[in-house]
């Protein structure tokens, strides 16, 4: 979706690039300020994250505003 590699991800988020690869594959969970960092940068760059609304909780990626 964002074509991000995981250690672009881990440096946005200011988490260990093993931090990341351990959550991926199930070893540990995140603690709650990990996984907002996480968040905050998937959203900085450019993920929007769809509360859930009767189909499911979901990403997308935000539209760009248009200029008129």
């Amino acid at each position: 979706m964002l074509r991000m590699k995981r250690d672009e991800l881990a440096k946005a988020a200011q988490v260990a690039v093993a931090t990341l690869a351990d959550f991926e594959a199930g070893k540990r969970a995140p603690h709650p300020r990990t996984l907002a960092a996480i968040r905050s940068a998937l959203e900085a760059a450019g993920v929007e994250f769809v509360p859930e609304n009767g189909g499911g909780a979901g990403v997308r990626l935000k539209t760009a505003e248009v200029k008129e």
